[in-house]
C-alpha cells in the first residue's frame, strides 16, 4: 500500500527507540520522580513519548491519503488543509507543552551546573528563533504544514528555499527547530525532559527519511 511505503523502517527504528527508552528507565527509575497537577511523572512521560508519535503517524497517514487519492479533499472539498492544519497545529504544540509539563514535573533530576544549563538554553534559543523567523519570511507556515502534498502540481516545478537559515541547510527545521524541546529540560534541570526531547529529535528524522524525503522526490519531479 502506497501510504505505509518504506514505513516499515519507520515502526523498525521507533521500536528500537522505545526498548532503549525502556531499559533506561528500567536502569535509573529515579530520574522518573516527582509529579505535577497531582500527575505523577512517569504519566507524563508516558504523554511525552505518545505526542509525537501520534502527530508523525497523523502527518504520515494525511500526506499519503492527500497525495495519492485527495481523499481529505474529497471529504472536505477546499476546507481540507485548513482541517489538517487545525489537527497538525494541536499534535505539534502538544509536543512542546508535555515536554514543559514533563519537566517540571521532575525538576531538579540533573546533576549539572545550573549557570551552564541556563548558558545552553539561551544559546541554542537563537538558532530556533531565527529559524521560526525565516519559516515566516521564507518558507511559509502552510509550506512547512505540508500543503505541496494538497497541491503537488503547484509545487512541482517550485526551486527548494535558499534564503535566511536555509541558506545554510537545507533541513533547518529539523536541525534547528527541534532545539527548542531541549530548553525545557536545561531550564527545569530534567533529566526526563531532557531524554524526551533527544527522542523527538532523532525521531522527526525518520519522519523524513521515511516520509517526507520520498514524497518531496514525487511532488518535486524538476
Amino acid at each position: 500500500m502506497k501510504i505505509f511505503k518504506y514505513q516499515h523502517w519507520h515502526f523498525l527504528i521507533l521500536l528500537v527507540l522505545l526498548i532503549g527508552i525502556y531499559f533506561y528507565v528500567r536502569s535509573y527509575p529515579l530520574f522518573l520522580k516527582g509529579q505535577f497537577l497531582g500527575v505523577n511523572t512517569s504519566t507524563w512521560f508516558l504523554l511525552a513519548i505518545l505526542s509525537p508519535i501520534l502527530h508523525q503517524i497523523y502527518v504520515l497517514v494525511c500526506w499519503r491519503m492527500e497525495l495519492y487519492y485527495n481523499s481529505i479533499s474529497k471529504l472536505f472539498g477546499v476546507k481540507g488543509f485548513k482541517i489538517y492544519k487545525i489537527g497538525f497545529a494541536i499534535l505539534i504544540l502538544s509536543r512542546i507543552l508535555t515536554i514543559i509539563v514533563l519537566a517540571a514535573s521532575s525538576a531538579d533530576t540533573l546533576n549539572i551546573n545550573v549557570v551552564f544549563a541556563y548558558t545552553m538554553a539561551g544559546i541554542i534559543f537563537i538558532p530556533s528563533v531565527y529559524l521560526f523567523y525565516s519559516v515566516k519570511k521564507h518558507f511559509g507556515f502552510d509550506r512547512a504544514f505540508g500543503i505541496d502534498h494538497f497541491n503537488p502540481e503547484e509545487f512541482e516545478n517550485k526551486p527548494f528555499v535558499r534564503k535566511g537559515i536555509f541558506k545554510y541547510t537545507a533541513n533547518g527545521m529539523y536541525i534547528y527547530g527541534f532545539l527548542i524541546l531541549w530548553i525545557p529540560g536545561l531550564l527545569f534541570l530534567s533529566k526526563a525532559a531532557l531524554i524526551l526531547a533527544l527522542f523527538n529529535h532523532i525521531y522527526i528524522w525518520v519522519h523524513y527519511y521515511f516520509t517526507e524525503l520520498p514524497d518531496i522526490k514525487i511532488i518535486y519531479k524538476n
